[in-house]
């Protein structure tokens, strides 16, 4: 089972590998649009800036916390998106009927699925986080942190956008939840969460994933928190396997009649 599990695994990395290679075929697209998202993303923070000129700070955020959350936030977007691009558009493919080609092949399903295409300049959200990270103060510890978290947010941002998507087995206009509610909860991940109160602070640690994503390790990072380190990784986890349950059983439904149904 062991070495299934690494053959699986070796083959997803080989998708992912040659799919940024098809991109770099042409290094001029390749470079201007991985440095265009960069400044894309350092144009924005300029607003950051000059709100922190006008008061010291914001939401209990200094401009420095500002940076490391909008450096973690670029770094896991930019990962899940280089990675597992193909789950933001999972509802297409199960509305349209286009997941017929990865059920006949010999991987497994799921990886198959999200490991099947790449955002190019994603690879600048993820540089441009790192570049952040060393404008906030470099530390090997710090690092390390960011590098896990990194990967924690990676995996709760795709848990979540799979989980969203894999309802469109059974509904075929939840696409549209899905978007938006991926789309809100990059966006939240943004600002920081003591300018929250109230039933929007619980939405965004109960409902929408944000502040395992990013706030709890910020949180971290700036002051260490054993318990609330060990939270985030384990909601990582709790989360992901919830999202591979629902897309496993929707799959079911698919390869019986909801193909059929998304058709009518």
């Amino acid at each position: 089972m062991l070495t299934a599990v690494r053959m699986q695994l070796r083959v997803c990395l080989l998708s992912v590998k040659y799919n940024i290679m098809r991109e770099m075929l042409n290094p001029v697209t390749f470079v201007t649009n991985v440095v265009f998202m960069i400044l894309n993303d350092a144009a924005i923070l300029v607003q950051w800036f000059i709100l922190f000129r006008l008061r010291g700070d914001i939401g209990g955020y200094t401009m420095k916390e500002v940076m490391l959350l909008w450096g973690l936030t670029a770094a896991s977007f930019g990962l899940s998106r280089v990675l597992f691009t193909r789950v933001f558009s999972l509802p297409e493919l199960i509305i349209s009927g286009k997941l017929d080609s990865y059920l006949v092949q010999p991987k497994n399903v799921l990886l198959s699925v999200m490991t099947s295409a790449t955002n190019i300049s994603a690879i600048g959200d993820f540089l441009y986080g790192l570049i952040l990270l060393v404008a906030c103060g470099f530390s090997v510890s710090r690092l390390c942190l960011f590098l896990l978290f990194t990967v924690t947010g990676t995996v709760i941002i795709t848990a979540f956008a799979l989980l969203l998507g894999s309802l469109s087995f059974w509904f075929v206009r939840a696409d549209m939840l899905g978007n938006q509610m991926v789309s809100g909860m990059i966006s939240f991940m943004t600002y920081p969460d003591g300018i929250f109160r109230g039933i929007s602070r619980f939405l965004l640690y109960f409902v929408i994933p944000v502040g395992m994503a990013v706030y709890h390790p910020v949180h971290i990072m700036t002051e260490f928190d054993v318990k609330m380190f060990f939270e985030v990784i384990g909601y990582a986890v709790l989360l992901m396997a919830a999202a591979m349950i629902v897309f496993y059983r929707g799959l079911r439904r698919y390869s019986s009649s909801s193909l059929m149904e998304a058709r009518m």
